[in-house]
């Protein structure tokens, strides 16, 4: 059996130094092995203006992976028959109006929990702080012109996500803040578990840094329509009580089925393949990423905030969950530092290694991928310089105002015909570019998990 004590005491010096080696201001980290919470620690500070350190039971954004618990809920009522994963969205939701009459009558509940529906997912409109949030944020979807067909590709869709909190609201007659509190925390015994702000001040609450160096982010959190994408905020042992009830197939701690053993099974069976099989996993079930290590099956979700982020990383097999919350510096490198040493202490597993750039030449055409590609939130242009290719990416439209710098260039390092890296000015690992063509032939980019169109 293994010492707690002694794991956490371990993991609180290895946290503080990995922390302090990547920019990482504070950071929460929770152990679930053999169904047991084996080490918690939290390091560094929570607010780095006012001081206030970072502790166990302290409060972190964890982003998007909020989409799994919105998912689970979803899941729950599809046992329950009041939804069906492959009926018309339109069904329940009849005065849904999207871009054209064929997304408004095909879209279904599969499509929005594989993110591949073709909704552009970055559509950050505050629609206010009412109850009505995500009944007016819906109705601004029919302005929004997709990214892709219905179906044709998987591109990550935070849109996608607050429709369906939209539509669990309206079957279930239940506001989306006030059914994640009946349906999850309160079955699951949370008790450091929240969405709104007043909920959450609460408690200990982190904020985000943003830069490099981190530097208190200016604003706190994202508008309160985004939160069935990724407003929950919790420490990672709760985390875990989540991570627990999809290990135990949707049964609690305290023996209350949450979930069918079938559609537990269901969201972690591959529903779709990522063009990007490097960044976070090779296909995307239903809510969560699927991805395999060294032999051993993986699910899990990440999630980013204003200068927060969010891992979780289930290994069923060995009987594993890993929680990381934290809240600004290289986050995506100590992620990397630390799952790979708890997952080869405690399942004897090697994780997989990230992509870099090829140490051989790779015959790239620069014509092949020149030109502009858009969507909703983001301007790509790849253009030749000095023999090689450079990416000018720029975040437009309502998202740009919450970011704090929206222009940045990067040089894309060949992998093989058609993959890239680009790497971010402060930051260690390589972050893949996938280039790409539909069915029909439209060429695509796939990058940070969002496919975009070539438009010239």
């Amino acid at each position: 059996m293994t010492d707690t004590t002694e794991l956490s005491a371990r993991w609180t010096t290895r946290l503080t130094e990995l922390a302090a080696r990547h920019c990482v201001p504070g950071a929460g980290l929770a152990i679930l092995h053999r169904g047991e919470i084996v080490a918690e620690t939290a390091v560094g500070l929570a607010n780095t203006e006012a001081g206030i350190e970072a502790t166990t039971d302290t409060l972190f954004q964890i982003g998007s992976i909020s989409k799994v618990w919105t998912t689970t809920v979803a899941m729950a009522l599809v046992d329950e028959g009041l939804l069906e994963l492959d009926a018309p969205i339109s069904s329940v939701l009849p005065e849904l109006r999207l871009a054209s009459e064929e997304l408004t009558q095909g879209v279904t509940l599969r499509h929005l929990l594989t993110h591949t529906s073709g909704i552009d997912g970055d559509l950050f409109t505050d629609t206010g702080r009412g109850d009505d949030c995500l009944e007016k944020y819906v109705a601004l979807l029919g302005d929004v012109t997709p990214n892709h067909p219905l179906g044709a590709t998987m591109s990550y869709c935070n849109a996608g996500f607050t429709l369906l909190g939209r539509v669990l609201e309206v079957v279930t007659g239940v506001q989306w803040d006030e059914l994640m509190r009946e349906r999850l925390y309160r079955p699951l015994g949370l008790t450091h578990t929240a969405t709104l702000p007043e909920e959450v001040l609460r408690h200990r609450a982190a904020i985000g840094h943003v830069g490099s160096p981190p530097e208190q982010a200016p604003v706190w959190g994202l508008m309160r329509s985004a939160g069935p994408a990724g407003l929950i905020c919790s420490t990672p042992r709760e985390v875990l009580e989540f991570a627990r009830l999809h290990l135990d197939k949707g049964v609690t701690g305290n023996g209350t089925k949450l979930l069918s053993e079938e559609s537990v099974a269901a969201m972690q069976t591959p529903q779709v393949k990522i063009p990007d099989p490097h960044i976070l996993g090779d296909a995307w079930g239903l809510g969560w990423f699927l991805d395999t290590w060294d032999g051993h099956r993986v699910y899990g979700h990440d999630g980013g905030t204003i200068g927060q982020s969010a891992y979780l990383r289930i290994l069923p097999e060995a009987e594993l969950a890993i929680c990381l919350l934290t809240n600004g510096g290289d986050t995506s490198a100590l992620y990397r530092e630390v799952y790979a040493e708890i997952v080869q202490e405690l399942a004897g597993v090697t994780m997989r290694t990230t992509i870099e750039p090829a140490t051989e030449p790779v015959a790239v055409d620069p014509a092949d991928h020149v030109g502009v590609y858009q969507r909703l939130s983001s301007r790509v242009e790849i253009v030749e310089r000095d023999g090689g290719l450079v990416m000018l990416d720029r975040i437009t439209g309502p998202l740009a105002e919450l970011a704090p710098d929206t222009e940045k260039e990067y040089e894309l390092h060949p992998v093989e015909p058609g993959l890239f890296v680009v790497r971010r000015p402060g930051f260690d690992l390589w972050v893949p570019v996938v280039f790409y063509t539909l069915d029909d032939g439209t060429p695509y980019i796939h990058h940070g998990g969002r496919a975009t169109p070539k438009v010239g």
